[in-house]
């Protein structure tokens, strides 16, 4: 009796079971772990794909070019040019002419708009309907050249215009800024500074010596031209500097006289000079350097620091140039002078009475020494040159005239390191001017003393070569960036979820 009992409560507790689990069944079925994991690996699958559409048609439209990663920040805009084009009063257009295989000009040229509403890029990729502009820039075949306009008044640049040579290194350095920023500032300034070179009394032909130097000045919106005081009979009164080389033989009275009215009507004046004026008697010249507490140490500069020379010539000198009117440049200064002399300041009374200040641009060494005893060929010092000690090789002076002018004076003790002069270097051969920072150091000394602060820091350069990249190599770029990233969480997200599935 018990046992049919116990069979008959047996049976209706599974009946009640089977009606009770009935209708719950497919709300069990969906709380299984299994279908749980799947499904929440499908959803995540889905996004991924959805995150990688999505990312790939942002990066089609992104230019890896456009990405600066850059210490110095070679291909963004300088603040200097930021702040030039920020004040444009005048419409430019720059015509990109057969540049469509120069990417990186492209690229540089269409930053400018994007500072400034008053520049406008214009790409000419078809010239078969343009022989106006074949016939006007004499272009043949695939010759690519940029054309900067405003109004009536254009500046063409070429490709070489873009990159120059440093000898010292052997790397090519973009300026692509640098030339299309002055080209801008050459189409758009009302008037020219106006430099002249002293000559007549020069102990190299001063134009020849400097030839290289001049034609930077004219590329950068100055006129420049020769004066033989002698022959004009005066400074012409749109004399912005005047450029004063090493002399082989003394000034005149007059040429003193007149280089004395300029200095006092508020005069600038750039001076090179060298110890190839060692046996000259220069009376009428030091009248000049009087006027600014100067005098020159004649003799032969020779530094004994063999981190400061070139090549382990003693009479090759490394110095750093610093003064407040290079403080824009986007670089560390570096200047190579050749057979130097040495530049002397009278005291600080004798300054203050002639209401003179200055700035020490360079300066050798304390191991350095003048050379006097011309009689050795030894690099050492003998008894008869001067002791060991500092020199100065380049200064920056100002003269106060009146309330409202000043005179002022940039000095260096050599001119061989701004010439055409040849120099062997390692496996190169180079003019002087191009070693180290020289040719920067003398422009924008000349760009300061003619009130050119458009043209001062425009020179942003560092041992690196314009890089570009073929779309083949940009699809690479940006699949390695974007595409391989999301893969990788991809396979991490479904190693994941298959693991806990497994426990």
């Amino acid at each position: 009796m018990k046992k049919e009992k116990k069979v008959k409560e047996k049976k209706e507790k599974k009946i009640k079971m089977k009606k009770e689990k009935s209708p719950k069944k497919f709300f069990e079925i969906i709380k299984n772990k299994w279908l749980i994991k799947g499904t929440t690996t499908l959803l995540l699958v889905a996004i991924v794909i959805a995150c990688y559409v999505l990312i790939n048609f942002g990066v089609s439209k992104l230019k890896i070019e456009d990405i600066d990663c850059t210490e110095k920040k070679l291909y963004s805009l300088s603040d200097e040019t930021k702040s030039k084009m920020a004040n444009l009063d005048k419409d430019i257009t720059i015509q990109l002419i057969n540049m469509k295989d120069v990417n990186y000009v492209i690229e540089y040229a269409n930053k400018y708009p994007a500072i400034s509403k008053k520049i406008n890029v214009e790409e000419i990729t078809d010239l078969s309907s343009r022989v106006d502009l074949q016939t006007k820039y004499n272009i043949k075949g695939t010759d690519s050249l940029i054309v900067v306009k405003s109004g009536e008044k254009e500046k063409t640049l070429e490709l070489d215009d873009l990159t120059t040579m440093d000898y010292t290194t052997g790397s090519y350095i973009d300026k692509t800024e640098e030339s299309i920023t002055n080209a801008i500032v050459e189409v758009t300034i009302d008037k020219k500074p106006h430099v002249y070179v002293l000559t007549g009394k020069s102990y190299y032909n001063a134009e020849q010596a400097l030839s290289l130097i001049i034609s930077e000045l004219q590329n950068e919106s100055n006129d420049v031209d020769p004066i033989d005081i002698l022959t004009k009979g005066e400074i012409p009164e749109d004399c912005s500097c005047l450029v004063i080389t090493t002399l082989g033989q003394d000034l005149s009275e007059l040429e003193r006289d007149k280089i004395l009215d300029y200095i006092n009507n508020g005069g600038r004046i750039l001076m090179l000079t060298s110890q190839n004026m060692l046996d000259i008697d220069t009376p009428n010249f030091n009248k000049i350097l009087e006027q600014y507490g100067v005098t020159f140490g004649y003799g032969a500069l020779l530094e004994q620091d063999g981190s400061k020379m070139l090549s382990n010539s003693p009479n090759l000198i490394i110095e750093n140039a610093n003064a407040s009117f290079m403080s824009k440049l986007d670089m560390r200064l570096q200047m190579c002078l050749i057979n130097a002399g040495k530049i002397e300041l009278s005291d600080d009374a004798k300054l203050e009475e002639l209401g003179v200040t200055y700035e020490i641009i360079a300066e050798t060494s304390d191991k350095a020494f003048i050379r006097k005893d011309f009689t050795t060929s030894s690099s050492s010092r003998t008894e008869k040159d001067e002791a060991e000690g500092s020199a100065i090789i380049g200064t920056y002076i100002t003269k106060k005239i009146s309330d409202d002018k000043d005179s002022q004076l940039i000095m260096y003790s050599n001119e061989l390191f701004a010439s055409d002069l040849p120099v062997q270097y390692a496996q190169y051969t180079t003019n002087a001017v191009n070693l180290y920072n020289n040719k920067d150091i003398i422009l924008n000394s000349i760009s300061h003393l003619t009130e050119r602060t458009d043209t001062i820091a425009a020179r942003k350069k560092d041992d690196t070569q314009p890089y570009t990249v073929t779309d083949q190599q940009d699809v690479i770029i940006k699949t390695i960036i974007f595409v391989v990233p999301m893969l990788i969480i991809l396979v991490g997200i479904v190693v994941g979820v298959y693991r806990k599935r497994k426990r």
